[in-house]
């Protein structure tokens, strides 16, 4: 093999961590130190096994549905954020919660209450299965509608074509979603958008930035999980922006020295629910094969800040605890 003359990683800026993220995995951390585990979190906190991996060493415990905490104890509702349903079962099964859902999703559970008691029909662009598509059906299920993309709007029907909305949920690729607005607006021309954009501001600058570097980069890496939307969204976007490769890997050591044939310049990102620690371990991998040169490419500055969720100032234990003696003595 030939080896390429000038060797370089473009690194993305920004990447990795957004504030919905942040205040989540803190708000585990911080029920443990207040609590002592176990703290039970439905589902995953946010889509990074590393993340899930670090938290269940110090004591969290991750479960797939509410029924499986056990009565009196503390449930943290993930970042994706839950139906109103799931609040319900907690209040049945006598748990202290903690919602850490992102306020940008739950921006979007508002907006979908709001068309529903209005009586609109909400056309909701997402992806099938996904656990905020899941919660944001979950506030007004008569009056939802999910739309998978493009593909989906022929079959779309709506009971009254004046009175229609679109939402989205918050980790789409910006270029796909607007593709199925603009398909859905041509179906019904006076659809109406929220009034703001749905799709979070962390997504848009992780997607810009990948497509800036995206046309000059043989090969892009993304640190981030399968499971993780946004993430996989970021492989597509590189390649729609001209990369000759792309590829997502959770570790460093997932990376195929196969990959590198040829390659003068590697791009390298993360998704928004993607410690900064994994970037670091794929930027030490590539150094020691040659590619120490490393770019920032900054395609806007971030300075959003969320505050911690209200119920990590009550004392939860005791809460959950009384809950469950006065349902004992009742």
């Amino acid at each position: 093999m030939t080896a390429p003359t000038a060797r370089k990683v473009l690194l993305a800026a920004p990447r990795g961590y957004c504030a919905g993220v942040d205040r989540a995995v803190i708000a585990v951390e911080k029920a443990l130190e207040q609590y002592g585990a176990p703290v039970y979190v439905r589902h995953e906190i946010v889509h990074n096994k590393y993340v899930v991996k670090t938290l269940e060493k110090k004591g969290a415990i991750f479960v797939d549905e509410t029924a499986e905490v056990p009565e009196g104890n503390i449930v943290i509702f993930s970042a994706h954020g839950v139906a109103p349903v799931v609040h319900e079962e907690a209040e049945r099964g006598k748990l202290a919660t903690i919602d850490a859902t992102c306020p940008l999703v739950t921006k979007v559970h508002k907006e979908a209450v709001r068309f529903a008691k209005e009586d609109y029909d909400i056309l909701l662009i997402g992806h099938e299965g996904h656990e905020e598509v899941i919660g944001t059906s979950g506030e007004a299920p008569e009056h939802i509608t999910l739309v998978d993309g493009p593909g989906d709007v022929a079959g779309v029907e709506v009971r009254d074509p004046d009175k229609v909305v679109w939402l989205s949920q918050t980790t789409l690729s910006v270029d796909e979603t607007m593709e199925t607005v603009g398909a859905l607006q041509q179906k019904f021309p006076n659809l109406i958008s929220p009034p703001s954009d749905d799709i979070c501001y962390a997504t848009q600058n992780r997607q810009t930035a990948v497509k800036q570097m995206g046309a000059d980069a043989d090969l892009v890496i993304v640190v981030g999980s399968k499971n993780s939307s946004n993430s996989v969204r970021l492989v597509e976007v590189a390649l729609g922006a001209g990369a000759k490769d792309a590829h997502l890997v959770d570790y460093a050591e997932e990376i195929d020295e196969a990959w590198l044939e040829g390659v003068s310049t590697v791009g390298v990102t993360s998704g928004a629910s993607v410690p900064e620690i994994l970037v670091e371990g794929v930027l030490e991998w590539l150094a020691q094969r040659g590619y120490g040169d490393v770019e920032t490419i900054t395609s806007a500055q971030e300075s959003i800040t969320f505050s911690l969720p209200k119920e990590l100032r009550r004392d939860l234990r005791a809460e959950a605890a009384a809950k469950a003696a006065g349902d004992d003595q009742a």
